[in-house]
Formats: structure tokens, sequence, C-alpha cells
């Protein structure tokens, strides 16, 4: 199998990076693209009682096992299946299933503290930035961790303000001089998109005509 192209889109809470990493998977092709979320790599912290488990900073590059997505991100440009964590953001454990990622063409990983890891920056062929205004991405995570992830208004507030917000200005905004694209507006600049698909269609030709496919 030719080495397929991985694609990193990186950007603050709330910014429209799934929705980003969504529109080139619709756009490009599911059956071409294989799509794992960062998230998913957060370490399991079954060992701890539960309140130990709350206070934990899940916003500090430290809280995610970057080096099996490193593992994984290899295995799959070697042609290899791999199996993807499932996380459960109640109980801040991994659940005992995972999720079989299979190769394909092109692998588009999508999280918050993705260019925060060298290694993981290494293995991107393009690094995408998805830019929000601040106030835009606190109300998507409100609505995000009240509905999705059974948290409280209070504790969304809290964390926000203890963790997420400085480690935003600390780690993930400094991140965005790595990117090799600047998305702002998310998933409605539909200019942005077009270019970074225009690129993955570009490269998949060129994969095509160099294996001899008419």
């Amino acid at each position: 199998m030719t080495k397929p192209i991985i694609i990193g889109v990186a950007g603050g809470t709330g910014a429209g990076k799934t929705t980003v990493a969504r529109a080139i998977l619709e756009r490009v092709g599911g059956e071409r693209v294989a799509f794992i979320q960062h998230d998913a790599y957060y370490r399991d912290l079954s060992h701890l009682p539960m309140e130990e488990r709350r206070k934990v900073n899940f916003d500090h590059p430290d809280a995610l096992e970057n080096e099996l997505l490193s593992q994984h991100l290899r295995a799959l440009a070697a042609g290899q299946a791999v199996q993807v964590p499932l996380y459960d953001f109640v109980t801040y454990t991994r659940q005992a299933a995972t999720r079989r990622v299979e190769p394909r063409r092109v692998i588009v990983v999508e999280g918050m503290m993705l260019f925060t890891d060298a290694a993981l920056r290494e293995a991107m062929d393009i690094k995408v930035y998805v830019d929000a205004d601040p106030d835009l991405r606190l109300i998507r995570r409100l609505e995000r961790d009240i509905q999705e992830r059974g948290r409280t208004f209070e504790s969304v507030i809290e964390q926000y303000l203890s963790t997420v917000r400085p480690m935003h200005l600390e780690f993930v905004e400094p991140s965005k001089r790595y990117a090799d694209v600047i998305i702002p507006r998310g998933g409605f600049n539909t200019v942005a998109l077009d270019m970074v698909v225009a690129r993955v269609e570009r490269f998949l030709q060129q994969n095509q005509a160099s294996e001899g496919n008419p």
C-alpha cells in the first residue's frame, strides 16, 4: 500500500475541529479516509478513586497517551489495522471494547493538543489549525459537556476557568505556529476547506498515477 497522507486537525475547545474533520471525510469519501480522534487516547484512570479522577488536568498534554497514538499512526501508514480505545468521559476510564480502524489512503486525526507533541507533528503531512472566537468556543463546550458528557453547568465553567483556558493559552494557542493551514470560522469556512480537500485529491491522483492505474 502506498504511504497514506496524514492530516492533523487541531485547535481550541469548541473551535469546530470535528466539523472540519468530518467535512474532509465526507468530501474526500468515507471509503478513502480513516478517522481518529485524539480524545480516545486519554489515559485510563480506573486505578484512581473518582474524586481523584475529577482532579486530573485533562487539558494538559500529559493527560493523553500520545505514544499509543503515534504507534497507531505508524501501523496505519504501514497498512495495518489498529484498535483505537473507547473512552468513557463520565467515569474517566477506557472501555473494555475498542474500535477497529482499517488503513486508508487518507488518515484524518482530530484533537485539541495534536500539535503540542513533536512526534505527532512529524507524522503529519498536513497540519490544520481551526480557529474561532473564545466566546463561541466556550458556548460550544458547555453544550457538548452537558449534553454528551453528563457534566453540570457549574462544573464546566469551573473546569474552563481553572484548566481549559490556562492550558489553551499555554499549549494550544502557541501550537498554532506549527500549522500549515489556519481555518478561521471552523467548518463554515468553505474556501479553506476547498483548499485542503483539493490538496488531498491531488495527492490521491498522484498516488494513483504512480501505481499505474488509469
